[in-house]
């Protein structure tokens, strides 16, 4: 690990991972957070609970499609979706610069308090801290959320199956092309939109239809590709991906093309990959595609083997040919959110 903290660091890619083994598991071990999934599960008089926190520095703080305080509400419910839990509460904590308008602050809370209604959960408690001016960019908000378990045991990759389809519910990259955007000039007519929402509710329509999920896992930082890398290593398991399946909107493809960079790596904050049954795999298509947050929902792969020493990812590509897709390295987008 290197002597000082990186924007790479923060950035869900490799350093990412490095700097959490390194250092948190490290010294926090314990056996509620050793299995590093965004949730911990916690078992509280027989009941499956999840519990999770997550921290918001997204810059610019509004972007089309949202802002900092919906994105919050969405992350940190989509956190406990994917352990396969119904969020329940939330709490939120704001630190604020001196001199942050009174108006926009009112404008964030009033989208918080909208976006939680519509996700069906409650801010229940939460903090205020002001700091000078020049000690942060405005505004920062920090959640947490809590999470009963009520459609069996909870989503994990240690449940992934040798043969398990791979889904994702939509378009990839949105999120972090239109938080780019945001910051340039030249894009000012960019009709690129973040895809933020609560997948909760997709979820739940899933697990009622008993399919036979095994893992979920919303594709933030480190994009779609960096999840799988990070789920293939975790399940110990080889993931076969096809490139020719996965969605991608033809302006976040231009966007790419023009700024060099990959859907596959850009942040997302209302998709995630879906692992489940391959018998079951066409219902849960079925079942997505009748929701708009999934209307684009495709197969992109399988899982092909399992209890392996090491996971990995490979892609078959559009000219033909293999390739591995591993964690990103480097400096990734930073304050994406």
């Amino acid at each position: 690990m290197n002597d000082l903290i990186m924007l790479g660091h923060g950035g869900g890619g490799r350093l990412t991972t490095d700097l959490v083994h390194n250092l948190f598991l490290k010294n926090f071990q314990n056996s509620h957070l050793e299995p590093l999934n965004d949730s911990a599960l916690l078992t509280i008089d027989r009941k499956n609970l999840s519990f999770t926190t997550d921290s918001y520095v997204v810059s610019p703080i509004f972007f089309p499609g949202g802002d900092i305080g919906s994105l919050a509400v969405h992350g940190t419910v989509n956190d406990l979706a994917m352990s396969g839990a119904r969020p329940l509460y939330l709490s939120a904590a704001y630190i604020i610069e001196e001199g942050f308008s009174l108006k926009e602050l009112e404008k964030i809370v009033i989208s918080m308090a909208t976006t939680a209604r519509s996700a069906g959960i409650e801010i229940v408690t939460g903090d205020t801290k002001v700091v000078p001016k020049g000690m942060a960019d405005g505004l920062y908000i920090n959640t947490a959320g809590i999470g009963v378990h009520e459609y069996g045991p909870p989503l994990e990759p240690q449940r992934i199956k040798k043969g398990d389809a791979i889904l994702i519910n939509g378009t990839i990259g949105d999120h972090g092309a239109a938080v780019i955007t945001a910051r340039e000039a030249g894009f000012s007519e960019s009709r690129i939109t973040s895809d933020a929402a609560a997948l909760n509710h997709l979820v739940e329509k899933m697990q009622k239809s008993s399919i036979k999920l095994h893992c979920l896992r919303d594709a933030t930082r480190g994009g779609m590709g960096g999840i799988l890398a990070e789920l293939a290593k975790q399940a110990h398991s080889y993931l076969d991906i096809e490139e020719k399946s996965i969605p991608v909107r033809e302006e976040v493809r231009g966007f790419c093309e023009i700024y060099g960079m990959e859907p596959l790596f850009l942040a997302n904050e209302g998709k995630m990959v879906i692992f489940c049954a391959l018998d079951d795999a066409e219902k849960a298509l079925q079942i997505l595609h009748s929701d708009p947050l999934g209307e684009n929902a495709a197969i992109i792969g399988r899982v092909t083997e399992v209890d392996q020493e090491t996971g990995r990812v490979i892609m078959n590509t559009l000219i033909g040919g293999e390739r591995i897709i591993d964690q990103p390295t480097g400096d990734l987008v930073p304050r994406i959110c």
